[in-house]
């Protein structure tokens, strides 16, 4: 199988090239928590509808928020070709509701089926022309008119982020092959 190699452009925001998607949901993290994406996101929704400016004393931060969900969005692509060969720590026994965020019980016990959904919904370049749309508009004092769905890649994104925040959370581990070698 040739093996799917996309750049992730990790450089711009985590200062090195990341090319492992998990080691890039940790560093993605780490340079930022899901609940200031998500304020950012919805903000930045928000202002694309609006003749002002997202974030006027600062559209340096939207910038930073732009590049670092890009990679997001490549690595996130990525994990849909991880799914067969690596699977998510179990679930805790007991967990609170609000920790499953925007999933449902069965992509919270399975976070991979909210890549694969999404990645089957819309391809790499829609997720990518989606961001890039959303921050240009929103930087921008002109309202715009849509003639394309803006909705459905905002609802993926948010739930991309609530699934790879289970993972950061909870790990992953590889699943073992239990094939057995049957020349004997």
């Amino acid at each position: 199988m040739k093996k799917i190699k996309i750049s992730m452009e990790t450089n711009f925001w985590a200062t090195y090239e990341i090319e492992d998607p998990f080691e890039l949901i940790n560093a993605f993290f780490n340079y930022c928590t899901v609940d200031s994406y998500k304020n950012t996101l919805n903000e930045v929704m928000l202002y694309v509808y609006k003749t002002e400016v997202c974030n006027k004393e600062r559209p340096g931060d939207v910038f930073d928020f732009h590049t670092a969900v890009k990679s997001f969005i490549r690595g996130a692509y990525l994990l849909t070709f991880k799914a067969k060969r690596w699977k998510v720590k179990e679930v805790p026994e007991e967990w609170q509701i609000i920790s499953q965020a925007s999933l449902n019980k069965e992509e919270y016990q399975d976070p991979f089926l909210v890549f694969e959904k999404a990645f089957r919904c819309k391809r790499l370049d829609e997720y990518e022309f989606f961001l890039n749309e959303i921050v240009h508009v929103s930087l921008s004092p002109y309202r715009e008119e849509f003639d394309y769905d803006l909705i459905t890649p905002h609802i993926y994104l948010i739930k991309m982020l609530d699934a790879a925040q289970v993972m950061s959370e909870r790990g992953v581990i590889k699943i073992k092959d239990n094939v057995k070698d049957n020349s004997e």
